[in-house]
This record gives structure tokens, sequence and C-alpha cells, in this order.
């Protein structure tokens, strides 16, 4: 289908991208329905894209249309699909219908102001397309028939039998990853380190350095608690705690705890209080009277509290602060907005106030619809017409080890997106004190990503108009995970700086450097420099009153929901 956003830069964003945004519910059928009949109310609109559609479809049956798939789009890279006059015309009807059907949507959201309908119906349409792809099915995928003449038909029970198991033990989804081929603590999430406080939600780990020196003032690592923390630490190589860890950086993480329905209270005074007391276990064990926390989506969020909690004391403990693709202003124009509905986010919230928390699967269905493409169909053409397992990819098992989200930090959540809460002074209390951004008055490092589809990057950039002090900004290339998993040496990889600090992110953008590289190593230059001065390293984790209770990763990374 035609990007929508041809005049920004774009980047081949890898397939993996999954969620980590903040928890909602998925529209209904209903509203499904309704925002495709407005759509379809567009009487003039729909009568000139139905005339173009019948004349591009009299040139497909001609063999003159010029249409053809982008060259990003993977699903119809078999020579086929250009060479073989039925799959050529095939695959131009199904350009030719989708297109008309995004130029529908596109006009919608030209004459309509609310723009959650908008995005609803595109939203439904992007799914529809995406079903609608003759790749899904075998009569019509040429490499699924193909490989099924190949193997004497195998291939074909082969599909069968997936999808049996899928339905049988995926609720019909299409399995993402092969079970037990990554396991945690032996191919993911292995940077030495040790858990040196283990609190009710969330143990505090300490990575062992791998410099002979480290800066004096430590980092405090704040993952989102939604997913395990070690997309941050994938594998080697892949790993931002190892880059961290390899700079000279003292880094402590918080790894949370998996709620289970007892947990269903836990709040976000709850999560904002562990994170003060883990900043000054922090202090303690290295003696520095300060630390820099680098919050990570939704992680970004909860520090985002501290930070005001601190501020409107006067409280020193913190000297700068990173927020790593965490929206705070949801005013901006979002495909989130899907979800944000009144009726929707509020029975999201009465369902999980009665189960005591959402669930890793509802949480992962809201955002793996988002895109349907990358993370539905193309698994459906892999396991169910090729007859393949699934491809063997670290964050896609990370992705399918989800965890739960408690009834009320959720519906905190909820607010904060549906009545964009962090952004209204005095509308949000946390710690005891009233929330208002622009009390933080520290150095303050944000990033976003181009193509993130989650926490848009001009959401992320509105960051560095609600906080105080000096703060820097930096554009990342890919989407929201492929962004944070980031090494530096990926050819592909770059990112956008130095553009003029000011309410437009467009402008930035255009007086914007583009480098080659990662944000990982402009952040690191950053935190390098608020980090004091150099001292031995420590020889062993934690200290006296905060000895070395279980090597990195530590238990509530790998446990299940807490009973």
């Amino acid at each position: 289908m035609p990007s929508r956003n041809s005049s920004e830069p774009h980047s081949d964003d890898d397939h993996s991208e999954v969620g980590g945004g903040e928890p909602v519910g998925l529209p209904s059928a209903t509203q499904a329905i309704e925002s495709l009949a407005a759509v379809l109310s567009r009487g003039g609109a729909v009568s000139q894209e139905l005339i173009g559609l019948a004349t591009e479809l009299g040139r497909v049956l001609l063999g003159t249309s010029t249409l053809a798939p982008a060259k990003r789009d993977r699903r119809f890279t078999d020579p086929a699909w250009s060479q073989n006059p039925l799959f050529r015309r095939l695959v131009q009807a199904y350009l030719a219908t989708t297109g008309s059907l995004d130029a529908l949507v596109d006009d919608l959201d030209a004459h309509v102001e609310d723009h959650r309908l908008a995005e609803r119906a595109r939203f439904t349409a992007n799914i529809l397309a995406a079903a609608a792809a003759p790749t899904n099915l075998l009569v019509t995928n040429p490499a699924g028939l193909k490989r099924a003449f190949d193997t004497g038909g195998a291939s074909l029970l082969r599909g069968l039998r997936n999808m049996v198991d899928d339905l049988r033990h995926n609720a019909g989804m299409p399995t993402t990853v092969e079970p037990g081929v990554f396991q945690v603590g032996r191919d993911l999430a292995v940077t030495p380190g040790a858990v040196v406080v283990r609190e009710p939600l969330a143990e505090l780990i300490q990575y062992t350095p791998s410099t002979e020196t480290v800066h004096e003032r430590p980092i405090l690592v704040v993952p989102p608690p939604i997913g395990r923390y070690y997309f941050l630490d994938l594998r080697p190589g892949r790993s931002f705690v190892e880059f961290a860890v390899a700079n000279q950086l003292q880094t402590f993480l918080l790894s949370w705890r998996n709620p289970g329905p007892a947990q269903g209270d836990w709040d976000l005074e709850d999560y904002a209080s562990t994170v003060l007391s883990a900043i000054d276990h922090v202090r303690a064990i290295t003696g520095s009277p300060e630390v820099n926390l680098v919050g990570f989506c939704a992680g970004g969020i909860i520090s985002s509290t501290v930070l005001n909690h601190l501020a409107a004391t006067q409280d020193p403990r913190v000297h700068s602060a990173s927020f790593a693709v965490t929206m705070l202003d949801f005013g901006e124009r979002a495909p989130l907005a899907v979800y944000n509905d009144r009726t929707l986010l509020g029975l999201a919230g009465r369902r999980s106030k009665r189960a005591g928390v959402i669930t890793s699967r509802e949480l992962g269905a809201a955002f793996t619809w988002m895109r349907p493409d990358d993370l539905v169909f193309s698994y459906v053409v892999n396991n169910y017409v090729l007859g393949e397992r699934p491809p063997t990819f670290d964050i896609l098992a990370w992705n399918a080890d989800g965890t739960n989200l408690p009834a009320a930090l959720h519906n905190t959540f909820l607010d904060i997106f549906q009545n964009n809460s962090l952004t209204k002074p005095g509308a949000l209390t946390a710690l005891g004190t009233s929330v208002d951004l622009s009390q933080i008055n520290l150095p303050t490092f944000v990033t976003g990503a181009i193509s993130d589809h989650l926490t848009p990057w001009k959401a992320c950039y509105r960051t560095t108009q609600l906080v105080g002090g000096d703060t820097t900004f930096v554009l990342s290339y890919s989407g929201h995970i492929a962004s944070l998993i980031n090494p530096p040496g990926n050819p592909k990889a770059h990112y956008w700086q130095g553009g003029p600090s000011g309410a437009d992110p467009d402008a930035w953008l255009e007086q914007a450097t583009r480098t080659q590289g990662s944000w990982w190593e402009p952040w690191a230059r950053w935190a390098k420099e608020r980090s004091g001065s150099l001292i031995p390293a420590p020889g062993a984790p934690g200290d006296a009153e905060h000895p070395a209770l279980d090597p990195a990763p530590g238990r509530y990374v790998t446990s299940a929901a807490t009973s």
C-alpha cells in the first residue's frame, strides 16, 4: 500500500518490530465496521475512486498496467510475480484495490475533525489489506506452489500440522518463534553481573565492569514494566547493557517482577517508589551522591514522575536523565489513537480490575494487529503456506516472553493515555507530589525513532519542550524496538542530531545532521560527560549491606506470574 508519509525519511525497518507501548484495548468489530462505513460515506470520493479503480483494473486485464510492488515489500519477491502474466495481473489487481482503499482512508482523514475515527479506519483497512494479500493462500502463492511440488506435498502436511498446533496451543495465531531455541541466561541476558537487591516489585542488577576504570557517577536503567527487561541485554554484540559497561559506565538495571492477580493493586506509586529506592541503593553501593537515570519506553513514564518528585522537593539525587522512545505527551497525532475511545478504555480498565492483571497475551494482541503484514500474515505464509517452522530470531523470542501488567498501573496508564495527564500540571500525583514536568530542571537526553508506530518521534520530541533544563534530542532510524537494539557497526544504522531547539520538530529535522552509526554512540558521549571522573573499577558487586544474591539475570526475569 502506498506510504502516507513519503515526505519523511525512511529506513529498512526490521520486520521484528514489536510492542512495548502502553496497553489499551482492541477496537470492537462494531467500531471497525463503523469506521469503514465512515470511509464509504464519502460519496464523491468513493465514486471518483471507483472510476479510477475500474480504469486501472482494465489496464491490468489488458496487460498495460505499470503497477508493481514496492521494492521493500518482501511478500512479492518471487520472480513469478513479475514474470508470470497471471500472477503479475493478480498482484496488480491487489495493489490497485488496496491503493484505492488507502486513498479513501486518506480522504476521510482530511475531512473529519476526529482523528481517532480516521485512525480506526486506517487500522481496519490495514488489517483487511493484509488479510486479502494473495500470498496468504497456497493457490495464489507461487512460492507455496513450488514448495509443495518440490517436496511432493510434504510442505502441505507440515503447514496443516503447524496450523492445527496453533489452533490448539496459540489461540489460533501463527507462532512467531520456535519455543526453546533461546534460553535466558544462556543465550539471552548474558552480560555478567549480580542481583544486589531484591524487593517485591523488582530486582536490582549491578553489572560487572569490563574495564579497569569506571566513571564515578553510575547509571540506573529503568525498563518498561511491560515485557522482560532483556531486550536491553539481548545477546553479545546486541546489548545496550554490554555497550554501556564497555564505555566505562557503572551500570545498574531494574528487573521488574511479573505480577499475578494478587498484585493487581500495584500502582504507579509503587513502581515510582521502587525506582526511588533503587536510586538510594545504587548511591550506597557506589558511594556516589548522585546517579544518572535512563528510562526506556514506559519506564520513562515512571522515571518522569520520580524526577518530578525530586525536583519538587529540591532533592539532587539524580544528576541527569535519558528518555528512549518515551512518549509523555499523548496529545500528539499517533496510530495509538485507534485505541483512544472512552467506552473502549473503560471496558479495558474494568476487565483488568476484575482479573487483577491485563495478561501478556492481551497486551501483545493490541500491538500485533498494528503491524498485521509483519507480525501476523508473514507467519501465516511461512508456517502454513510454505510449511516451515518460524525463523530463529532473538527479539521475537523476547516478544513471546511476555509479562502481565497489574490492574492499578494499567488503569493509571489508561488515564495518562486518554486524558494526557502528564502534560497537565496537577492532573496526576505520584510519590505524594503533584506532577508538573516543567519542574524537572536537569540535563536531559531524549531519543525518538523515525518510523516508530507506537511512540512517534514527534511525540517523543515533545519531551524536550515539557521538561526544563538543557535538552538534547537524537532521532534514530528504524522503528520502536529495532531502534533500541541498535549496536554500532550496522551499515544501515544512522541518526539525526544537532537541529535547533524549539517547539517545531520538523524545523529541528530540517536542520539536523544525519550521521552514520547508532544513537548509542552520541548517548554514551553525553552520558560520560555527566558521569564524573574515572576511578578504579569495583572488584566485586554490591557491598556489605548489599551482598550479591544471585548472578545476573536473576530470578524475576524468568519467573512466571506471581501467585
